[in-house]
């Protein structure tokens, strides 16, 4: 709950509200970028080291059998198109978000599996945070672990990664936070008992021991802003896909970690 009017607010709480973050400042520069996974202690990164003891590997071959089950249509399978995934989909992952030059907007990894049900295969698209999608998306992901992030440098997705980064920069909700307040000018500091991280989106879709369960990064994206008591974007809405793009720009060269396993 906010905090009630006239009522001190927790040190830490306050320390952020009083950073500042200038208008414009660089994020952190490639030499200093950390993925979440450093700051883990020793038993959860040893978890997502060891397929057989990471929870998001069930997810995975899921995403295997879906990839090779031809659709109800009768249309052909993801494998039917693609062939072996461990040839095609291999740095695909990093690559997005994208352009999608049907819609003419960027599009992220899940809208895309979508995509290619409704004009590929003649199937209705998967529902956000289902399942279904987040293993095809763990499965495709998973073909590019450990390749480097690297958004295209396309054009026509300048104007969303600038709406991106402006989102990210932006003070909002009850509570007068932005995500760069916490992930640029905080990181490695505690928030209560919660270590910050840098932020930076190498894992997803990932296993979230809090959720007990796989996660989209627009899940999580939703959970920061519903803790800055600000209202959260909506699954597949231009802002989710244009902070998904920053996020990418800022987090790149870091390599893919799907699925990554955090606390």
């Amino acid at each position: 709950m906010p905090p009630r009017p006239g009522s001190p607010l927790p040190a830490a709480l306050a320390a952020l509200l009083l950073t500042a973050t200038p208008v414009g400042a660089e994020p952190i520069a490639p030499a200093d970028r950390r993925s979440g996974f450093d700051q883990m202690g020793p038993e959860i990164q040893a978890m997502q080291r060891d397929e057989g003891a990471n929870p998001g590997m069930l997810a995975v071959a899921d995403g295997a059998e879906l990839w090779t089950a031809p659709p109800v249509s009768g249309r052909p399978s993801c494998a039917g198109c693609h062939g072996e995934a461990s040839g095609s989909m291999r740095g695909v992952a990093a690559r997005y978000p994208a352009w999608d030059a049907r819609t003419a907007r960027p599009i992220d990894l899940h809208g895309r599996v979508n995509a290619c049900r409704r004009e590929h295969q003649g199937a209705e698209p998967l529902a956000y945070e289902s399942p279904d999608l987040l293993a095809l998306a763990a499965f495709v992901a998973g073909e590019s672990r450990g390749m480097p992030i690297a958004p295209p440098d396309d054009l026509r997705l300048a104007p969303a990664r600038a709406e991106g980064r402006a989102l990210f920069e932006a003070r909002q909700g009850q509570l007068g936070l932005s995500c760069a307040t916490c992930h640029d000018a905080n990181w490695g500091r505690r928030l209560g008992s919660a270590l910050i991280p840098q932020g930076h989106p190498t894992g997803y879709p990932l296993y979230r021991l809090e959720w007990q369960g796989m996660g989209s990064l627009q899940r999580r994206l939703r959970n920061c802003l519903t803790g800055m008591r600000a209202e959260p974007f909506g699954y597949g809405a231009p802002e989710s896909i244009a902070l998904e793009l920053y996020l990418a720009t800022r987090a790149a060269p870091l390599p893919l970690e799907t699925p990554a396993v955090r606390p």
